[in-house]
């Protein structure tokens, strides 16, 4: 990527000319790219991240522009996420629309925190369900975040019929035929809990999209699909098996066990978790998971966006429906 414009674009938000001291390309998901960015321009010394598309993303992922309005509320209720500090609609400055935030510390790499012994994996554990929870202390509000509103009545099953809604929607899209993922959303239908109350959901809050330094959380990352939900979605996703890289008896993220987890969220929160809806969300989340990874892997075979990357996460659609037969069965 050329920086002859980015540089010009940090010269007029810095007020002084600014010098690019180093600038690659970080690892990451498959939807964004995420550059590392040495700034130098006048007293200011620092370094950023520069967020900004690949080229494609997955259906129901929020716009760089939105993604940093939501990150801006996060921010404000004490979420644990690097701040973002600027934001351009311009394309023809990197290609795509993008967005700077601060540089913070660590690896988000889930194998090599989840082997790492040093790590207070209870601290830890406390930590993210802390974060967790300040995350869902937004609440609904047609005035917040109104391009995430969509209407949705807190007291019914709207949340989870809209959810299996958007699911038949995206495998509708979707060429050949998935009766796995079908027979799991029927169930799923039959089933849908009450969503008494509305937050923000991260909505990929996983093993993966968690920066550790020294065996503490530094920062929750990837906040392309949040949303308004139910609070138990993003608890059930962390519980999915996909997460836990192995550490299998460890519920959730494959760094803590329920008990670990819950009270701090709770006491927190001020909420009690209700377990079958933990349950449900979990169902869904590997729903979801299957139908995001045959997207993904639709992204190679149409050659829109070929590479192993996408090839290979198309290939796990069976890991996850198998998952949410097996959850559903044991539910029953």
């Amino acid at each position: 990527m050329k920086t002859d414009k980015l540089q010009a674009y940090l010269s007029a938000k810095t007020g002084a000319p600014a010098e690019i001291a180093e600038f690659r390309q970080l690892s990451g998901g498959a939807c964004q790219d995420n550059y590392l960015l040495h700034l130098k321009s006048g007293a200011l010394d620092e370094k950023l991240v520069l967020r900004t598309d690949k080229g494609g993303s997955l259906l129901g992922s929020l716009s760089r522009p939105q993604e940093y309005q939501v990150i801006e509320k996060a921010v404000a209720a004490g979420v644990l996420t690097p701040p973002v500090k600027w934001l351009s609609e311009d394309t023809t400055i990197v290609g795509h629309p993008f967005y700077l935030m601060q540089k913070i510390e660590g690896t988000a790499n889930p194998r090599d925190i989840l082997k790492n012994k040093k790590i207070d994996f209870k601290k830890l554990a406390a930590d993210v369900a802390t974060n967790l929870a300040k995350i869902h202390s937004i609440h609904h509000q047609s005035d917040i975040l109104p391009f995430l509103d969509l209407k949705i009545r807190p007291g019914t099953k709207d949340i989870s019929l809209m959810a299996i809604a958007q699911c038949r929607k995206l495998l509708d899209d979707l060429p050949g035929g998935y009766p796995g993922i079908e027979l799991c959303l029927n169930w799923a239908e039959a089933h849908a809990p009450v969503t008494e109350e509305l937050v923000l959901c991260h909505s990929d809050f996983r093993s993966g999209n968690f920066m550790v330094s020294d065996g503490a959380l530094t920062g929750i990352l990837d906040w392309e699909f949040a949303h308004w939900g139910d609070r138990h979605e993003d608890i059930g996703y962390l519980r999915m098996r996909d997460w836990r890289f192995g550490k299998i008896k460890n519920e959730l993220g494959g760094f803590a066990a329920p008990e670990d987890f819950y009270p701090h969220y709770e006491q927190v929160s001020g909420v009690k978790l209700e377990h079958h809806k933990i349950r449900y969300w979990e169902i869904m989340g590997n729903i979801r998971w299957a139908i995001g990874a045959a997207q993904q892997g639709e992204r190679h075979l149409s050659g829109k966006d070929k590479g192993i990357e996408f090839a290979s996460i198309g290939r796990r659609v069976a890991e996850m429906e198998y998952e949410a037969m097996r959850l559903i069965e044991g539910a029953a």
